[in-house]
């Protein structure tokens, strides 16, 4: 009996440790494929397949966590992106260019990770904007200035986000140039806040940039706004009635010494946008979106205040819980001197008009 005993301790122990430290691995992803018709493209229609436009894009993804004790876990998460026509790595052929980290989790104080991760503004704002919500890359505001379509993410980053505090929740990144010498050359820094109560949901977020992809270890890579500095405040605001839910959602970019011909001292976009979605039952949706841009443009020897206005509709009918099919149509009117309409990703307008119609399908997994 003694040596049962003492051969049944050892093993009470491992199996109890075993159950104390439980962890768990999940590959998940998302499939987009559709067709585009879009109007003007270089003076001429054009007819395209395009992948990776909606709101969660294509990738596909491994996250997990393990069990520390005391309401403590370690996390991690790689996420890569990639282009359904061609098979490519996106962005930039980076093998987990979307996420890509490493935490500490608390149930009661928050959560500290280290990689390349999203900033506050992506975090806190997009969310209850369309192009975060439920539209996709069509639907981002002009040239996508505030990063609310994600078309850059933090390396070098280190993150806080807070528990849920009765709804509120806060946090903040800073992304380091990774350079000796040159410790604020391409560093990036950002702070947000989100509350939540009942039908009503608020948001705000700021975001810094010093001498975006001045290098090429920093905290930015790859933002078509080059510039000394670019800074970006915003503020949303969702309110669900019944099966309504209507947004509003403002932001503001200051990109400052932007190096292009001619020079551009400053660049300034205000953003203004209006969207709604309706759950018409529940395989599907209506949504529809409104957005007034305006630019201030000082450069040597003048300046060009043009603005412009652009509307998006939506239709999604949920085939299964993981599949979807959907239809989007978005036209934008840009007013001032010089200036082209630009939807989305789709540079290259000869006029100041411009359509872009999708239909499209979705799978999750």
């Amino acid at each position: 009996m003694k040596i049962a005993k003492y051969l049944l301790l050892p093993t009470l122990g491992v199996l109890s440790s075993m159950a104390h430290a439980q962890s768990s691995v999940t590959l998940y992803g998302s499939i987009d494929e559709g067709f585009e018709y879009i109007s003007n493209l270089g003076g001429h229609a054009d007819y395209a397949m395009v992948s990776n436009t909606q709101q969660l894009g294509s990738r596909w993804g491994i996250k997990g966590t393990e069990d520390l004790g005391g309401g403590v876990n370690a996390v991690f998460q790689l996420e890569n992106g990639f282009s359904l026509n061609n098979g490519s790595a996106l962005p930039n052929g980076q093998m987990f260019g979307r996420q890509a980290y490493v935490g500490i989790g608390s149930n009661q104080f928050g959560t500290v990770t280290l990689g390349r991760q999203y900033d506050s503004v992506v975090d806190y704002v997009a969310p209850l904007a369309a192009v975060g919500s439920w539209g996709g890359t069509l639907f981002s505001h002009l040239d996508d200035a505030d990063n609310l379509n994600e078309t850059f993410r933090i390396n070098n980053s280190v993150k806080y986000t807070s528990a849920d505090y009765a709804g509120l929740q806060f946090g903040g990144l800073y992304g380091f140039s990774n350079q000796a010498g040159a410790f604020s050359d391409n560093r990036a820094w950002s702070v947000g806040t989100r509350y939540q109560n009942g039908p009503l949901s608020v948001a705000a977020a700021y975001m810094n940039i010093d001498n975006g992809s001045a290098n090429s270890t920093g905290a930015v890579i790859g933002t078509p706004q080059l510039s000394a500095q670019q800074r970006v405040a915003g503020v949303g605001a969702n309110y669900t009635i019944g099966p309504a839910v209507l947004g509003l959602v403002y932001t503001h970019t200051d990109i400052v010494d932007r190096p292009t011909v001619p020079a551009t001292s400053t660049v300034k976009f205000d953003n203004i946008e209006f969207n709604a979605k309706f759950n018409v039952a529940a395989a599907w949706y209506l949504a529809a979106m409104y957005v007034y841009t305006r630019d201030s443009v000082t450069y040597s020897g003048g300046h060009n205040n043009p603005h412009e206005n652009q509307v998006g509709v939506m239709a999604d009918y949920r085939l299964s819980k993981r599949t979807d099919v959907y239809v989007q149509g978005v036209y934008q009117k840009a007013s001032g001197n010089a200036v082209f309409a630009m939807i989305g990703n789709n540079s290259g307008s000869s006029g100041q008009n411009q359509s872009v119609a999708r239909v499209g399908i979705r799978t999750s997994f």
